[in-house]
């Protein structure tokens, strides 16, 4: 029977009897119509009807900055936060006033080139995220068109009460109410793990009145009135109410299906559009696309100001002092400087109006000392950061492969960011893991099985040196065809040889529960024949392949059996078996079992349960366990190796204990009170005791290709946030505190001690652990911990953590995931790094910088985050440290280049005024004249730069040359081409170089002497610096020098100053 046909024959919710039949509990539905329950939806009306639910917001979302009608305002403010832009556009202003010392041309337009380029780029780089908005907004799902016309209709076009069909494996594009199914019962399997992490799937269900209308047709007439909540952030929560045929229903989140989540298991779904757009609850916990700023630049910004404050003494001073001097020019009614012309200036120079006069040289001294304020490193940065995103974008080592996607820098403005991470904030599911779980251990009866080398167990024999004993004695056997799911070896239990061990009725058990506890579906492909199977999530799915691959097959299921194709230990062959089902109690993540009652041919009542051992192994038979504890210890191993541990155990029912719970059980799950679901725990926990011991099973959720290793780098602390685990708190924020103030009493008692101690904390718990007269505790409690695991988190406090640590700790943060779920967690980061995996492009189209693998986020910090940082530090130029403690961009090493700058300028004008101010520079005899002593000063200082730039670069390529020497020889081409120009345009500078300088032996002299005498200093230093006080990159550097090999690592050290320094460094 093909899989299809059996999924719309079964009532699955009489299979799942535990907790996914439809709700009985009523809602309160009495706040309908009040503040915040005001929303209307008129379902499937025509634009002519009642059309108040088409006045809501469409369904485009968009996570671009900036739109056509905000971008100029939105980006002129973006750039005049940068002080450096605000005072240039003053000083352009004041430009065309008399006060100006030069044109209104050239003080406006480097300002205009430099804001110009800055806000081109930005605009390329948002068209980026608008291509990609584009791509998810065009996705297409069919929508009602009127008259039992489905129609395919791009997600941006659909309206609040739009009827559309999302078919298997569809995303919902919006915000629905789940209506009618595939299934006969009207329930459907979704995926959530875009919105919260869970990688198991959520069962909902339409109401009783709806799910007879499963075709086109049926919605021709079909036509609905919702009252519901208002948009909010809340993704566990719905109230509303349905108005159908004159009757009112309410409704509840069962009934919700969420805009990307992902429809699974179910051929197709109908459903009424709720929420859209930004109204959606997923877009409601992402956070507006933020304007985020790098640290640098936001120093940049402080020494812009710290120069500013001298510019302005240097201003105020000479003012004060040209007011004085002014006030006392006249004597005997003449001026003393009357080379000033003082008749012809109105105010200027005038002794009568002295104050003005120097108020007025003020104005004019803050626009001619501008070049104090570095404009032009602006542009020079802005041009760096561009190149260094060419060089994220074409680095091969970043680039996937098997899926085609290279890495991609979707904003140059946080490059060196990169070389600064201190705390990394990351999602597990899909970006740490692969979310593909594989069988590769098992104990039962006390004996351990599987042979697999896991990740954990192979890269740490990659660590150690040790070799995979594993792989040498699993030999042949990994020749064999591989099973997506299973990774198990062992001959001693495979291909039917568990007969022959020890325990064969224990392993016929383990086996047999494997092939039955769980509520999977089994699907047959037509063309082949295999069956594969369709389960609540992947660790379901990785049992019963196990089961089927070890000889216990699961074929089939109807609403009251399973069948196995078992092996039959006395003859060896396959049989047919077939258990009639009576209950599932199903696992969630208050029970952490799942338990099944059936009855087997000969009459036995068994029941087979399977769960986390905190609360399995409490509900073991004392007497009937006498191999607890090996499979404690086995357990033990296997969480060690970084395995999903689940305990495995039966008991035998009698009649008459089973008729007295099933009475019970039922009428349970018909209660209408509010502590239904307790009461079903506790008659639960009658019948799921006194269980016997089978054994444990171990599972591998993949890791992505070398995150060990990544997550091995030292010095960077690590925080994870996921959804798959769960932990048993008490969520009070009472409790909450008690707990926190109890996690520091020991992280203090432990001071001094090699203990190591990790957090985990509940999406529950959170919550008040987020509280405002909290979340200072928690972040102590935090920060004094190896690790951080937040479990079940929503969106939006992913974002809240983030911007604790952010705010907290004021180290850099690195946020990465690869879900809609991590949007907000992204954006709230100082960089937010987007996975292009299976979850969708939510997380790329939100992120600073995207990649295909987490594990290229090693490459993406230590070497183009240490590089990017270097390079951005040195334009001032600094270059030595690397990022992670800002130690180039320290307030020491700006004041010391700031100071080393000073020294220069004082070498160069002292030099420069004494060698040529009273010598012949003529051959008629003529001392030098402004124009010359001006053109050999600048000279020098182009000199000294670049050659100050060549003795700070560690190694030379071709671009190092061209444009240190090249930066030297475009002086001289300006130098001859603006000299070249007729007097009305070159003015004093005509033919000053080609007549005057380049003819002067003394010209040439006298640069060779003043770049020796201001380097000199700067060279001793730093040759003094590397050899007796050498930084990270320098001991490397001294090392690769001694060994003469690129490898820093497998060479012998000479023990001198600075290589002794080296080894004991990386040591340490």
């Amino acid at each position: 029977m093909v899989g299809g046909d059996i999924r719309k024959k079964l009532h699955l919710s009489k299979i799942l009897s535990f907790s996914c039949r439809r709700p009985v509990v009523k809602e309160d539905v009495s706040q309908i119509g009040g503040p915040g329950f005001s929303r209307v939806v008129f379902c499937n009306y025509s634009e002519s009807d009642e059309g108040g639910s088409r006045d809501y917001c469409d369904n485009y979302v968009r996570t671009t900055k900036y739109t056509l009608a905000n971008f100029l305002p939105k980006s002129f403010f973006e750039q005049f936060r940068r002080v450096a832009n605000l005072y240039f556009l003053v000083a352009g202003c004041l430009a065309f006033t008399p006060l100006a010392p030069y044109t209104a041309v050239s003080a406006i337009l480097p300002l205009v080139v430099v804001i110009g380029a800055t806000m081109l780029k930005e605009g390329v780089e948002d068209w980026r995220r608008r291509k990609q908005d584009i791509k998810v907004n065009g996705q297409k799902v069919k929508v009602h068109h009127g008259n039992g016309n489905f129609e395919h209709t791009e997600w941006k076009n659909l309206r609040v009460g739009d009827i559309v069909k999302v078919e298997k494996d569809e995303f919902f594009p919006a915000d629905l109410l789940l209506l009618s199914s595939s299934y006969e019962d009207a329930i459907c399997y979704v995926e959530t793990m875009n919105l919260d992490g869970e990688t198991n799937l959520k069962l909902k269900q339409a109401m009783d009145v709806t799910l007879d209308i499963m075709e086109d047709s049926h919605f021709r007439d079909f036509r609905c009135l919702v009252k519901c909540e208002d948009p909010n952030a809340s993704l566990y929560t719905f109230v509303g109410s349905m108005e159908f045929k004159e009757q009112h229903y309410s409704l509840s989140p069962q009934q919700l299906l969420l805009r990307d989540s992902k429809l699974r298991n179910t051929d197709y779904i109908y459903g009424a559009v709720i929420f859209t757009g930004h109204d959606t609850k997923v877009v409601q916990n992402a956070m507006n696309p933020p304007s985020k700023r790098s640290k640098i630049e936001r120093k940049m910004d402080k020494i812009v100001y710290l120069l500013f404050s001298m510019l302005l003494l240097l201003a105020v001073t000479g003012s004060v002092a040209f007011g004085i001097w002014t006030k006392e020019d006249l004597e005997n009614g003449r001026s003393k400087r009357w080379y000033l012309r003082p008749d012809n200036s109105k105010i200027f120079y005038d002794p009568k109006r002295a104050p003005i006069a120097a108020i007025m040289h003020l104005l004019t001294a803050l626009i001619l000392y501008n070049y104090l304020i570095p404009i032009s490193l602006y542009v020079s940065i802005e041009i760096v950061k561009v190149l260094q995103s060419i060089f994220i974008n074409q680095d091969l080592h970043m680039y996937h492969e098997k899926t085609n996607k290279p890495a991609r820098a979707r904003t140059s403005n946080l490059n060196e960011e990169l070389g600064q991470v201190d705390t990394i904030l990351s999602d597990k599911t899909g970006t740490l893991t692969c979310n593909s779980m594989e069988f590769v251990r098992c104990s039962i009866a006390g004996t351990a099985y599987g042979l697999c080398v896991t990740d954990v167990q192979r890269a740490r024999s990659k660590k150690n040196g040790s070799p995979l004993i594993h792989d040498v004695v699993d030999g042949d056997n990994n020749s064999k065809a591989s099973v997506k799911g299973f990774n198990f070896r062992d001959k001693r239990i495979e291909n039917g040889n568990w007969v022959n061990e020890p325990h064969p009725d224990a392993i016929q058990k383990f086996l047999r529960l494997l092939a039955i506890c769980h509520t999977a579906l089994p699907e047959v492909d037509t063309e082949t024949g295999n069956i594969f199977y369709e389960a609540e999530s992947p660790d379901e799915a990785a049992f019963v392949i196990a089961a089927k691959e070890l000889g216990f097959e699961f074929y089939n299921r109807t609403q009251t059996s399973i069948s196995l194709h078992e092996l039959d230990p006395i003859s060896g062959t396959k049989v047919n078996r077939s258990y009639k089902l009576l209950n599932v109690l199903e696992f969630n993540s208050t029970r952490k079992r799942m338990s099944v009652i059936v009855k087997d041919e000969e009459g036995r009542l068994l029941l087979f349960c399977k769960g986390a051992d905190s609360v399995m192994l409490e509900r073991l038979s004392p007497n009937a366990s006498a191999f607890e504890e090996q499979t404690k210890e086995h357990m033990d191993e296997y969480a060690d190796e970084g395995l999903r541990t689940l305990v495995a155990a039966y008991r035998e029912l009698d009649e008459e204990e089973y008729n007295e719970f099933n009475e019970e059980f039922n009428e349970a799950k018909n209660s209408v009170s509010a502590d239904r679901d307790v009461i079903i725990d506790e008659v639960a926990n009658k019948i799921e005791r006194d269980l016997i011991l089978l054994g444990a099973t171990a599972v591998e959720d993949k890791l992505q290709d070398g995150i060990i290793i990544s997550l091995d780098t030292p010095h960077i602390k690590t925080l994870e946030k996921e959804g798959d685990k769960s932990v048993i708190t008490k969520a009070s924020k009472g409790s909450i505190i008690h707990q926190l103030n109890e996690g520091k009493a020991r992280l203090s008692a432990s001071n001094g001690s090699s203990d190591i101690f990790a957090l985990i904390i509940d999406g529950k718990s959170l919550a008040y652990a987020l509280d405002d007269n909290v979340k200072d505790m928690f972040l102590e409690l935090a920060v004094g911990c190896a690790s951080v695991i937040c479990c079940r988190s929503s969106p939006k406090q992913k974002a809240l953590v983030t911007r604790l640590v952010k705010s907290g700790t004021g180290k850099t943060t690195l946020a990465i995931g690869d879900g809609a779920n991590d949007v907000g967690m992204l954006q709230e980061a100082d960089i937010g790094v987007g996975i292009s995996g299976v979850e969708g492009m939510q997380a790329v189209m939100s992120s600073d910088i995207a990649i295909a693998q987490f594990r290229f986020l090693e490459r993406l910090l230590l070497v183009h985050g240490h590089w990017c940082y270097r390079r951005i530090s040195t334009m001032f130029p600094q270059l030595y440290q690397e990022g992670v403690q800002n130690v180039l961009f320290s307030w020491k090493r700006i004041l010391s280049w700031m100071f080393n700058g000073v020294c220069n300028a004082i070498v160069i004008f002292f030099f420069c005024t004494s060698v040529l101010e009273t010598q012949a520079f003529r051959k008629g005899g003529q001392i030098v004249e402004l124009q010359v002593l001006g053109t050999t000063m600048y000279s020098c200082v182009v000199w000294v730069v670049n050659c100050q730039m060549a003795l700070s670069v560690s190694y030379f390529t071709l671009i190092q040359h061209i444009i240190v020497w090249g930066s030297i020889l475009l002086w001289y081409i300006f130098l001859f081409a603006y000299g070249s120009m007729p007097p009305r345009i070159s003015t004093t500078a005509y033919k000053v170089f080609l007549e005057a300088c380049m003819l002067a032996p003394s010209y040439w002299l006298v640069i060779l002497l003043v770049v020796f005498s201001a380097l000199l200093p700067f060279f001793l230093y730093s040759a003094i610096s590397m050899q007796f006080f050498p930084m990270y990159h320098q001991m490397i550097q001294w090392k690769r020098l001694k060994s003469n090999s690129d490898d820093p690592e497998n060479r012998p050290i000479e023990p001198t100053t600075a290589e002794s320094t080296t080894a004991s460094e990386i040591r340490r």
